[in-house]
């Protein structure tokens, strides 16, 4: 324990407040962007009408300097690579290369297609998006790795053009943006990067879809502009729930727990064990690694705020719970780690076994690490190549086939009184009447 109160609150199943607690947890998605949703509104409706004018004011304002060009394409991406000393150059360039490979495996489950059958060619057509935007943030900390893992996926995608939103950008997104082969770098952050995006300024085009992870504000911003453009998500914190029983080390629990409070003062670190000795040994060192650990004030504050350890009787119940809560990642130290992974059906990303990291997902395994946050993966998936296109439907009648569905289509339609849709149909049959009997002799 800190003088701020408990790292890790422990609460056992049977014992009063376990039941209100994971309720309590489960509705942790309900995240309230009203308390900064009226200032966000102001933000976005200045940037619509005002354009460039807008956005540079409000990066002066808010980012406390000034963007001397706003919409970047010549951003010095290869000499920013250089510059980075090798072994950071080499990381990046296995991570770009593993991050592609993996979605060019995915996108090729994502195809058009086409057939036929009794007269009626149906087919489904699959495009990317002309233009999207990746909002990269800037705030504590620096994030090539959310350049990587958006904009290269898009790229895969088959997307035109990327624009990578970022303030105040440093040699390290920008040499991300070049291997991810971004077009353009839009020097802006905050609701006024994301509403430059959605509406299009005199210098920023406008996107088709913005993706990536951010703050409150722009999680605020994301939700007021769409419906004008696609997005993503509404990403709120960052979480991780360790599954554990008695065979896991509570040096690596702690670790993995960590490794997401370090993000923020807001994010979940959640753990879920058969024992409550277990939860201790991981409280007690949580405590002992925080010691060293130089984001220490905002790890101690996330954990203080919603470090929670929920002890349940087996490893049934662990999965239960994983399921029941759908937290964006969930981390499996049990005796049998892949039994248990396959039973985990709600969840952004699962890490199994105690030599898979967290942190492996966030930089370098493969599939994107933009994944859905507050239990969002119960409806909706990690970031992928599907993200980035989008789909029609292809129908094709002959006129025999029409002949053969026309009675249960006008059926259908005059059930719903819309009798111009029947019409529609009965028409066709009329005109080809009136064309066989101007054929008679």
């Amino acid at each position: 324990m800190t003088d701020g109160g408990p790292l890790l609150r422990v609460a056992a199943h049977g014992a009063d407040g376990f039941d209100s607690t994971v309720a309590g947890l489960r509705r942790r998605g309900e995240a309230d962007l009203l308390a900064v949703e009226s200032s966000v509104r102001g933000i976005v409706t200045a940037v619509r009408k005002e354009g460039d004018a807008a956005v540079r004011r409000f990066v002066e304002q808010f980012e406390r300097r000034v963007a001397r060009e706003l919409l970047v394409r010549d951003y010095e991406g290869k000499a920013s690579l250089a510059s980075l000393p090798p072994d950071v150059q080499a990381a990046l360039q296995s991570a770009t290369d593993r991050i592609r490979s993996y979605h060019e495996r995915q996108a090729d489950q994502l195809r058009s297609f086409e057939y036929a059958e009794q007269g009626v060619t149906l087919g489904s057509r699959v495009a990317p998006l002309d233009r999207v935007g990746v909002y990269a943030p800037g705030g504590k900390a620096r994030y090539p790795s959310s350049v990587l893992m958006c904009a290269v996926v898009a790229r895969v995608a088959g997307v035109r053009e990327v624009i990578v939103a970022s303030p105040d950008p440093g040699p390290e997104v920008r040499a991300a943006c070049h291997l991810a082969g971004v077009h353009a770098l839009l020097d802006a952050g905050g609701a006024q990067a994301v509403a430059a995006l959605a509406y299009g300024t005199e210098s920023v085009p406008r996107v088709d879809k913005i993706v990536g992870p951010g703050n409150l504000y722009v999680a605020a911003a994301k939700k007021l502009v769409f419906g004008e453009v696609a997005i993503d998500s509404i990403a709120g914190p960052s979480e991780i729930l360790v599954l554990a029983d008695d065979s896991a080390d509570p040096r690596v629990v702690a670790a993995d727990l960590l490794s997401q409070a370090e993000h923020d003062e807001a994010a979940y670190a959640l753990l879920a064990c058969t024992s409550e000795a277990l939860a201790n040994a991981v409280a007690a060192d949580l405590a002992r690694q925080l010691e060293s650990l130089p984001r220490r004030r905002l790890a101690e504050a996330a954990l203080q705020a919603h470090g929670q350890a929920l002890v349940v009787p087996d490893v049934a119940a662990l999965v239960a719970l994983a399921n029941a809560l759908a937290v964006e990642h969930v981390a499996v130290h049990t005796l049998e780690p892949f039994a248990v992974a396959k039973q985990i059906t709600r969840a952004g990303a699962v890490f199994v076994g105690a030599s898979t990291p967290e942190a492996a997902g966030d930089y370098l395994a493969g599939p994107s690490h933009v994944l859905p946050t507050g239990g969002a993966a119960r409806f909706s998936a990690p970031l992928g190549v599907y993200d980035f296109v989008s789909r029609s439907s292809l129908i094709a009648y002959t006129p025999d086939a029409l002949r053969s569905q026309a009675e249960h289509i006008t059926r259908l339609a005059r059930v719903e009184q819309l009798e111009a849709h029947a019409r529609a149909v009965e028409a066709r049959f009329e005109a080809a009447a009136g064309a066989d009997a101007a054929d008679e002799p």
